[in-house]
Formats: C-alpha cells, structure tokens, sequence
C-alpha cells in the first residue's frame, strides 16, 4: 500500500513496488485513508508519506502498530527531512525503515526489496 499526498511520488512509489516484485492494493492521498486502506487491505508493506494532511505517516505508523490487525505489517516512511532526529523519530514510531526524499527508483526498489523478502508467499 501507498500514501503519499503528491501524486507524481505516488506514482514512482507504485512504479518501484512493481518493480520489486510487489503489487499495490491501495495508492491514497492522505494519512485518514492511509489508515483506512491499511486497515481494510491488510497489506504486507506499507510505504507513507511522513508529511501528508489528515494524519502524518508517523501518527499512521503509530496507529498501525497499537492493531493488532495491522501490527506486523512492514512500515517504510518517505519523507523530505533527512536529518539524523528525522530518522530517529520515524523509527521511534515503529517504522522499519526511513528513505529520505529525494530518492532515487533503484534505491526505493531495493528498500521494498529487502522489506519484504522475508514474507511468506
């Protein structure tokens, strides 16, 4: 699944996804549907937006991991602030990864790549 309140990332995200091996079940614009389509989907992969209306990936994160239902869903976070507290405070929420905007297609390929290598087929 991806959220991302800018539709040309969306767009690349979903791009890269497909690449990995991964199919989208859920492209959304904002943290409310983000929780919503996550909750409904129950995909195995997660990719916010850290800055998105509504609710910010790292309160969607939060959310994710206090459901049972969505608790062991792998979170990645995107987001335009790179510095080491960034990242620090997206991990904090329950993220399992942090790729900083810009970010290249290979690179977003490879992260979904090495998120969900481990999951079950």
């Amino acid at each position: 699944m991806v959220a991302d309140d800018e539709e040309d990332i969306r767009l690349l995200v979903c791009l890269a996804v497909g690449k990995a091996g991964g199919t989208v079940v859920a492209a959304v614009a904002d943290g409310a549907q983000a929780l919503a389509a996550a909750r409904a989907e129950r995909p195995h992969l997660v990719v916010l937006d850290v800055s998105m209306p509504e609710a910010t990936g790292l309160e969607v994160c939060a959310a994710l991991r206090a459901d049972p239902a969505t608790a062991g869903c792998r979170v990645l976070l995107l987001s335009a602030g790179a510095s080491p507290d960034d990242v620090a405070r997206g991990l904090a929420a329950g993220a399992d990864a942090y790729l900083p905007k810009p970010f290249t297609i290979a690179g977003l390929v490879a992260e979904v790549r090495e998120l969900t290598a481990t999951l079950p087929a």
